[in-house]
């Protein structure tokens, strides 16, 4: 199964690090150009492309971007892409990074304003875990530890195959719903980086209450940043905290 990454930044290097390790195959690209990631590349062994260069031959594309980078992506990129190319949206929407988006802030999901500027339907997976995290919670499969990781999308068969990449990574899934209910694992919500066992993941799923998202979101982007420089467990205690008297309940 061959991969392409585009935004190979702080959590973007994270997944090529662990594609890698998994054994996938992987090329990258960014707006800086292959020269920007040759560092990357000899510690990973991921291949650095144009951005016209690695859509195209993959069976999975990661899009690991803020919402701001989407309108200056070249026009009809993924025209170049396999038409049977599953494609992951990373990414989450904060105002203060992206600037206000209206149909979002309407009541749009994230993703499905990334489907619109792509053309392309998307899954939303690892957009709910903190790098650190990412990097280093990740366990054997069947460890009672093991962190959980929702998955939206409309495809159940496609799904089934993410949910397999997250396993050999070193997670476990959730079917959180389709992307029209992706706003459960948007930034906010009681899942969001938190590291949630498969269990709790499942029940807290249940239960997000979609018009305290806004809120709980700059509460979590204030928590995070006093710890952003700390270890992961810190950061998902940080995140915790935001919603600890809603999860005791």
């Amino acid at each position: 199964m061959n991969i392409g990454l585009i935004g190979p930044g702080d959590i973007g290097a994270v997944i090529v690090k662990k594609l890698r390790d998994a054994g996938y195959p992987v090329k990258m690209a960014n707006s800086k150009g292959p020269d920007s990631l040759r560092e990357l590349a000899a510690k990973t062994g991921a291949i650095p492309v144009s951005v016209e260069e690695v859509v195209q031959d993959v069976d999975i594309l990661f899009l690991v971007l803020p919402q701001k980078a989407f309108p200056v992506l070249p026009k009809g990129l993924l025209n170049k892409a396999k038409k049977e190319t599953i494609v992951i949206d990373v990414g989450n929407y904060y105002p203060w990074r992206d600037g206000r988006i209206d149909e979002i802030e309407s009541g749009l999901t994230e993703s499905a304003w990334v489907e619109k500027q792509i053309r392309r339907p998307v899954f939303k997976v690892l957009n709910s875990i903190v790098a650190k995290a990412l990097a280093g919670a990740g366990r054997p499969t069947g460890s009672r530890d093991r962190v959980a990781l929702p998955i939206s999308g409309d495809n159940p068969k496609a799904k089934e195959i993410v949910a397999q990449l997250i396993d050999r990574i070193g997670f476990d899934s959730v079917d959180a719903g389709t992307i029209a209910e992706s706003w459960r694992q948007q930034p906010g919500s009681p899942v969001y980086c938190i590291n949630p066992t498969k269990e709790e993941l499942q029940q807290l799923l249940k239960n997000v209450d979609r018009s305290s998202l806004v809120t709980n979101r700059e509460k979590s982007t204030k928590a995070h940043r006093a710890v952003e420089n700390e270890d992961y467990q810190t950061q998902v205690n940080a995140h915790r905290s935001v919603h600890n008297e809603k999860m005791k309940q």
